[in-house]
């Protein structure tokens, strides 16, 4: 199927969209409890208060919060929408941009806390983004943290800074 899409996209026939299945309920429902246990585990992580778990999420009622977080403590069954399911992919992405990025969980959730001078935070934390209620600032915090994973914004961490980039000689074609 996906090699079928691909050719089309080659013979002009429009770029290629996504597939439909991986936003069945189906597919949201085994996602569903995993996902938000991952989600709570981070936000205990980072010390996010309820208040901002229930932003991050997108504000959905406190009594539908506490029922989700039940049924995936005890794995139950249940279905996220779309939209919920995107913002933890987000907080996802997110967390683990933080763990490339810094040495120990500490000190990205410092980064996270520590009002920041990049013209995107303007001054503020990157966590006020993160908890502003918007999908679009867990992405903004979401594609600047994907940026300084690749050297853009951020000097390298400790790990990176004896790294030598590799040359044309380096690179072999079989």
């Amino acid at each position: 199927m996906q090699h079928v899409r691909h050719q089309q996209q080659r013979e002009g026939q429009g770029p290629q969209r996504l597939d439909a299945e991986r936003f069945a309920p189906a597919n949201r429902r085994r996602l569903s409890a995993p996902a938000l246990r991952t989600f709570l585990a981070i936000a205990d992580l980072w010390g996010l208060s309820e208040e901002q778990r229930l932003l991050v999420l997108g504000y959905p009622s406190r009594s539908t919060y506490h029922n989700w977080a039940k049924q995936a403590r005890e794995h139950g069954a249940f279905t996220l929408d779309v939209d919920t399911l995107t913002r933890i992919s987000a907080v996802l992405g997110i967390h683990q941009a933080l763990g490339v990025l810094f040495a120990d969980e500490r000190a990205g959730v410092e980064w996270l806390r520590m009002p920041h001078q990049a013209p995107v935070f303007g001054g503020h934390p990157p966590l006020d983004v993160v908890t502003n209620g918007t999908q679009d600032g867990l992405m903004t915090v979401r594609r600047f943290l994907d940026g300084a994973r690749g050297g853009v914004y951020m000097q390298p961490n400790v790990l990176d800074e004896a790294f030598t980039p590799y040359e044309d000689a380096d690179i072999v074609f079989r």
